[in-house]
């Protein structure tokens, strides 16, 4: 079989890989200067799916082929020999148009703590802040510690529910205190979260920052594109990135980059570009065919990603989901309400109770999340309980355990193997035994009494640490925050992919941006981090080339 035929499309300053959150925002900020030109290249299609827009529709998105990469990970050893589905967008707005919508910025110890790693002051809490609120539109307006007027509109959720508050109540009860914004440096404690929605409608990044580029005669978006490797040069300064080589529509294309290439493809697809390109650890480019050509050995390492443990609780005499949407009527009355009003259980984020806590007093920040629901159900995509139950689902916000991705094959169509090496450490076994253990005793706390919330998942059989522990592996699931594939660092860090200006080490030319450099994971959802991620990228770029 003949391969197609190779086509140029084009000369450009910058070629952007990927279009979803940290690429969309790239795009957006580098065609602000009309004199740059920029190439965005996405494998995926336009967001015009009616279920991107719909909050619930995340149901209909994840491992759906149409908005998913569909990946899934190997069998891991750490939840008893079970692959999980990975769901990454693959569509314009990238996994912001799949997500749960949770606005979540971390702790700032969290950046104090990249700072610290990178030798960077740039990554401090005080100076990612602005680039947080750069972009924000927070709905109470702008303050010290939020943004009014930008692209990424925050909203608070618009509706609650008795049984989520009754959780609220039993969680101050045993010390988490009530909180009206995680988003000021300290989420500790329990608040219903803020979401990107706009007037109940998802807030995807492509709304928000390609939409308003997407008419700027200096950009090109290209989609259904599939990339296939990066142009390598290699000459006596070293390796330099060209530009890149990608499929669409039938046609093999070439693109050159004048200036540089920007790899924003995520955590699973950053790597994997690297890997197909020749860039990363030697020996296993080999044994699939690739030649290496710049020695890396942390490409694809140091996978991180919030496991999130979910505990089902019957309960009697409480309104939940799986009462609600169980009969015909029940659910034409929600599709009534979203259609009239965009409100009601259709415009819910997938987890809309939250709670930070310690697992032990000897942590200096939370490092407990509680993502709390009004429904059940035995696994995603299965359907919901037919008894009243909420899902009280908890992760160690920073695990020590670190995984892989790594190329199964020197065909850039085939998918990474994905092992995320859950619970493989004694620390990360002990702190899911004390997850649990923590939301047994708010569930036993007397806010909740009156629902007589009877423990369902995994149930009152696990009860030492180490049956805990199992407990864990076998509930346990991906809570979608992959991390740290292309981890930013100093020289001297032997896993280091980028330095601290995201600029790949050792190759001219070419960036990682976005959730992929993280050293460590944040203390909470990962979207808006890549959001600030893709902000001071745009800003180092500029400077760069000023």
């Amino acid at each position: 079989m003949e391969e197609p035929s190779l086509e140029s499309a084009g000369q450009y300053d910058y070629i952007i890989i990927g279009a979803g959150t940290a690429g969309c925002v790239l795009a957006n900020r580098l065609t602000r200067d009309p004199k740059a030109t920029v190439l965005l290249i996405e494998a995926g299609g336009k967001d015009d799916y009616v279920w991107i827009h719909i909050p619930v529709g995340y149901l209909h998105c994840i491992d759906n082929p149409r908005t998913d990469w569909r990946f899934r990970t190997e069998a891991d050893a750490g939840l008893n020999g079970r692959s999980l589905i990975y769901p990454r967008g693959k569509v314009l707005g990238g996994s912001s148009s799949i997500n749960g919508m949770i606005y979540m910025r971390g702790q700032a110890a969290d950046y104090e703590h990249w700072a610290e790693l990178t030798g960077d002051p740039g990554w401090r809490w005080d100076a990612v802040l602005p680039l947080f609120k750069k972009s924000e539109d927070f709905y109470r307006g702008a303050s010290p510690e939020h943004g009014a007027g930008g692209e990424w509109r925050v909203e608070k959720q618009r509706l609650s529910w008795p049984i989520l508050d009754a959780f609220r109540d039993a969680a101050e009860q045993v010390g988490i205190a009530k909180v009206e914004d995680f988003n000021r440096g300290d989420n500790a404690g329990s608040a219903y979260f803020d979401v990107n929605q706009k007037r109940g409608i998802r807030w995807n990044a492509a709304k928000a920052f390609l939409k308003p580029a997407s008419s700027r005669p200096n950009l090109t978006i290209m989609t259904g594109c599939h990339v296939e490797h990066l142009l390598m040069e290699t000459g006596e300064g070293g390796p330099r990135c060209r530009g890149v080589i990608f499929t669409g529509g039938g046609t093999r294309y070439q693109a050159l980059a004048q200036r540089e290439t920007l790899l924003a493809a995520g955590a699973v697809g950053s790597p994997q570009i690297l890997q197909l390109s020749g860039i990363g650890p030697a020996a296993l480019l080999r044994e699939h065919g690739i030649l290496p050509l710049h020695e890396l050995a942390g490409v694809g390492e140091n996978l991180q990603d919030h496991l999130q443990l979910r505990m089902v609780f019957k309960v009697d005499g409480a309104r939940t989901l799986n009462i609600m949407a169980g009969t015909w009527y029940g659910k034409l009355r929600i599709g009534l309400e979203y259609a009239l009003f965009q409100s009601g259980p259709m415009s819910m984020a997938p987890s809309q109770l939250g709670a930070f806590a310690r697992s032990d007093a000897g942590q200096a920040t939370p490092d407990l999340q509680y993502h709390v629901q009004p429904l059940s159900l035995e696994k995603f995509g299965e359907p919901l309980h037919a008894f009243p139950a909420f899902t009280a689902s908890v992760c160690n916000l920073r695990p020590t355990s670190r995984g892989h991705i790594r190329v199964a094959d020197k065909d850039a169509y085939a998918a990474p193997r994905i092992t995320p090496n859950y619970l493989s450490t004694p620390e990360d076994r002990r702190c899911a035994a004390a997850a649990l253990n923590l939301t047994r005793r708010i569930v036993a706390a007397p806010a909740l009494k009156k629902y007589a919330p009877v423990e369902f998942k995994p149930g009152l059989d696990y009860q030492t640490e180490e049956e805990l522990a199992t407990a864990a592996s076998l509930i346990g699931t991906t809570i979608f925050h992959p991390v740290g594939t292309c981890k930013m660092g100093r020289a001297g860090d032997a896993l280091a992919v980028v330095d601290s200006q995201l600029r790949v080490l050792g190759v001219a030319g070419l960036r990682v941006v976005d959730a992929s450099i993280m050293p460590t994971i944040t203390s909470g959802n990962t979207n808006a981090p890549t959001i600030m991620i893709a902000e001071r990228a745009a800003e180092l770029i500029h400077a760069a080339w000023k």
